[in-house]
């Protein structure tokens, strides 16, 4: 899952790379990034977190049931989520004005009207992506984890392909007010024809797990007051998130217009969004991988009432992931601009684009590691079929991100804003996990928390050295070759392997089992081994 998962991260980061250097930093790519977010938004406000939430541990529980009435509840609730997919794809592109209202902060003309055309577009996704990921979940429940983790690449590519072809057939800088139809039609048919071609390639897997999709609707007596008890939790849940989703993406446009109007530069929405993506790279390669494989395991567990199994399996999830997690966040807080420089700094995006990036990069860092412990401990309460406590820790999330994002908008600098809304979001992932924490070590008797607290003071002490050495290549190169392309992939280059290798031998010799596990299980993969 790991391998598959790099490898679609790796590709995502060229997409990224590749729409950035076509599309910029600026006003057209505010308008096309916060359209192509709208059909993630609806999927999950309205399916993305019951697949997740209610889905899996049902299916789990019906199949531990009876394995026949299990492969029809599974044909049932598939059935079900096809046609509500279908019904939501229509309203969202009915209601992209409302969304890009919503999203769009202080878009207007060409650039509001550009977002629009794309919000009603984009919205065909909805039901592509929810099908890929109800496929996903079917898949994860029988324990066919790969194909789910591989399809991803497949979009990168035809996306990294339309934006190649933006390059090759526009001539200067495209405008929301100079884009033409041809223009338009290739980046919303690149856009909508990856999503559905990653939705396809999950059809295979599917019927080699055995799953036949026949449709049926036969739901017996309880069966959907059972799924819907648990979803308007889960429901409630992603309303909450969302708004203060909408609130950051919102205030983040409404910086950028500021900024243009100020001559600052790009300084909104989309220096957080592209930043967002990298932030995501280690919690997806490890933490989604390790999460996944937990979900069906802890849902047995705690269908079964063994809650000691339960918290150990959240303890070594927890810590199985800071051995990557760790790294990877001092790595991006030491080497931001080297990152985005060699990333972003291209086409239409200029080095002081790519400074901005780096800059909000670095607060996202000091994220990650509250993020990833709040994402695993949500999917403990999952396994145990609550859904209500996560919508009502999310509440003290939300208002935490909201309040600090209305702040920084208030009293920073325009240039300031974007970086001060991504430290809000580290703020309110913190409180998240100190809220779970508290809750869980309630509901399971105790969290492991010294076996925790020890493996992490470990890894603390052994980030040194890979700190120290990273920002002292950062120092050497940068005399010596200034900023730059090649400076950059230098300076990632060595400062990323001899502080990788001093981090694993300091851990090593502090004897982290973790890290142990994750070296074996990595070169038992490795061909000949």
């Amino acid at each position: 899952m790991a391998v598959g998962t790099l490898a679609s991260r790796v590709t995502g980061f060229l997409r990224t790379a590749m729409l950035v250097a076509a599309l910029g930093t600026g006003a057209l790519a505010d308008a096309y990034n916060t359209a192509n977010t709208v059909p993630f938004i609806v999927y999950d406000l309205l399916l993305g977190g019951v697949l997740t939430a209610v889905v899996v541990p049902l299916i789990v529980r019906a199949r531990e049931r009876d394995p026949a009435y299990g492969d029809r509840y599974e044909q049932r609730l598939f059935t079900l989520a096809v046609l509500g997919l279908a019904v939501i794809t229509v309203v969202a592109v009915l209601l992209g004005p409302v969304f890009i209202s919503i999203y769009g902060g202080a878009m207007e003309g060409d650039q509001r009207d550009l977002a629009v055309l794309f919000a009603r577009l984009f919205a065909v996704q909805i039901f592509f992506l929810g099908v890929s990921a109800f496929s996903g979940a079917i898949l994860n429940t029988r324990k066919r984890f790969g194909a789910p983790m591989w399809a991803p690449v497949l979009n990168n590519i035809v996306i990294c392909g339309t934006a190649g072809a933006f390059l090759l057939v526009s001539t200067g800088t495209v405008t929301p007010g100079s884009i033409t139809g041809t223009e338009v039609t290739l980046l919303a048919g690149g856009t909508i024809g990856g999503m559905a071609l990653q939705t396809l390639a999950l059809w295979p897997s599917l019927r080699g797990s055995g799953f036949r999709w026949r449709p049926r609707l036969d739901f017996r007596k309880g069966e959907l007051g059972q799924m819907g008890r648990m979803a308007v939790w889960t429901l409630s849940y992603v309303v909450i998130t969302q708004i203060g989703f909408a609130v950051t993406t919102s205030l983040g446009n409404a910086a950028g217009v500021l900024g243009r109007k100020e001559h600052l530069g790009d300084v909104g929405y989309t220096p957080y969004f592209n930043a967002y993506q990298l932030f995501q790279l280690p919690y997806a390669i490890i933490g989604v991988s390790v999460i996944t494989a937990l979900l069906p395991r802890m849902s047995e567990h705690a269908a079964a009432n063994r809650m000691t199994e339960v918290r150990d399996d959240f303890s070594s999830g927890l810590r199985l992931c800071s051995v990557i997690i760790l790294p990877a966040a001092a790595l991006m807080a030491t080497l931001a601009d080297e990152i985005t420089t060699v990333l972003f700094a291209h086409g239409q995006t200029t080095a002081s684009n790519a400074q901005v990036i780096a800059n909000v990069l670095e607060m996202f860092s000091i994220a990650l590691v509250p993020f990833a412990a709040y994402q695993l401990m949500l999917r403990v309460f999952y396994a145990m079929q609550d859904t209500r406590t996560p919508a009502f820790v999310s509440v003290a999330v939300v208002l935490t991100n909201i309040a600090t994002a209305f702040t920084a908008y208030k009293i920073l600098p325009t240039d300031k804003i974007i970086v001060g809304i991504a430290a809000g979001f580290a703020l309110a992932q913190t409180v998240g996990a100190f809220v779970g924490w508290a809750i869980l070590r309630r509901r399971l008797g105790g969290m492991d928390g010294r076996r925790i607290a020890l493996t992490y003071l470990k890894l603390a002490v052994a980030l040194w050295p890979l700190i120290g050495f990273a920002y002292a290549i950062h120092l050497v190169v940068d005399s010596a070759l200034g900023e730059g392309l090649l400076s950059g992939l230098a300076t990632l280059a060595v400062a990323s392997a001899g502080g990788g290798i001093l981090y694993l031998l300091f851990a090593k010799l502090l004897r982290v089992s973790e890290v142990q596990t994750m070296i074996t299980t990595i070169s038992s993969r490795i061909p000949g081994r």
